[in-house]
């Protein structure tokens, strides 16, 4: 009996496309976007201490901004990198339709700075039991620990869980846990996959 759903946050809930953040960031440096691209993927390092909590903002601004030879301020490059999102609307009403009839917990490898612009940008997603947030945990998928969290928020079970992401390295780990996993894509029928495990929205 299925009574958990866990579903992760970028590309199920939201759509994101980072290349935003790239083209905006033109505005600030005479680097072209492609360049940007690359600096972002050598310094993916500090994105993963930054999504674990363990660098602050200020840190995690100044040396974007230096590696990049930028001249933004700090608000500026903030508006540029969280504002890189769009709401899945039919994945949203999935969810809402769950939330009479199911548990529900988000999973998430994020930062501060960008899932308080989500807050604030979508506050219609806020409709979560529970919310395992990689910042806020030190923790980042696919780590089990942190479906462990979420499951802990949510007083729930991997066995009565199911785990929507969109990345199989993550729903893999996810099922060694003994939750039932779906690799979401873009044309995944959300409602149809959760049936197979007995959830109808």
């Amino acid at each position: 009996m299925i009574d958990t759903v866990i579903s992760d946050l970028g590309q199920v809930l939201l759509h994101f496309d980072n290349r935003i953040f790239f083209q905006k960031m033109t505005e600030y440096t005479s680097r072209s976007v492609e360049e940007i691209r690359e600096a972002a993927h050598s310094n993916l390092e500090l994105l993963r201490l930054f999504e674990l909590g363990r660098i602050m903002p200020v840190e995690f601004y100044d040396r974007i901004k230096t590696a990049l030879e930028a001249t933004v301020s700090y608000e500026q490059f903030y508006a540029a990198y969280s504002d890189v999102f769009a709401l899945n609307g039919p994945i949203l009403k999935v969810m809402a339709k769950l939330k009479p009839k199911v548990k529900l917990a988000m999973v998430s490898n994020t930062d501060i700075m960008r899932f308080t612009f989500i807050k604030n940008r979508f506050p219609e997603i806020l409709i979560f039991d529970g919310y395992a947030l990689s910042f806020d945990l030190g923790l980042r998928k696919p780590d089990p620990e942190i479906y462990r969290a979420a499951l802990r928020l949510v007083d729930s079970s991997a066995a009565r869980s199911v785990f929507i992401d969109d990345i199989q390295e993550n729903i893999e780990s996810a099922e060694r846990l003994g939750i039932k996993g779906i690799l979401f894509r873009p044309n995944t029928n959300l409602e149809a996959e959760l049936e197979k495990f007995g959830v109808k929205a």
